[in-house]
């Protein structure tokens, strides 16, 4: 898509950086990836008792288990990178700000 915006062509040989510093288009990816930490950091900082934390951290358990892993969660990610307890500690950093 760049490279049609741009009109050039594989054997330019122009790198994807290059080509997307011309067009000032952002990856998607990676917008994603900021906007998701942001949203779970956001909920996670929360104490007025609603909802959002709860869901987080809810594992629906109905009937059989399906064959094959488990589907994963949009906190899995969260968890691998920043650790089991990544919401108590995203609460102990808004207490000590």
């Amino acid at each position: 898509m760049e490279r049609s915006m741009l009109g050039v062509s594989l054997r330019d040989q122009i790198r994807n950086e290059e080509i997307r510093r011309r067009t000032r288009v952002t990856e998607i990816a990676q917008r994603v990836a900021k906007l998701k930490w942001q949203c779970a950091g956001h909920i996670a900082r929360r104490t007025d008792g609603r909802w959002g934390p709860k869901v987080l951290e809810w594992k629906h358990r109905t009937g059989k288990r399906s064959v094959g892993p488990p589907p994963t969660r949009s906190t899995d990610d969260i968890q691998r990178v920043a650790g089991k307890s990544w919401t108590r500690a995203s609460q102990k950093s808004c207490v000590l700000q």
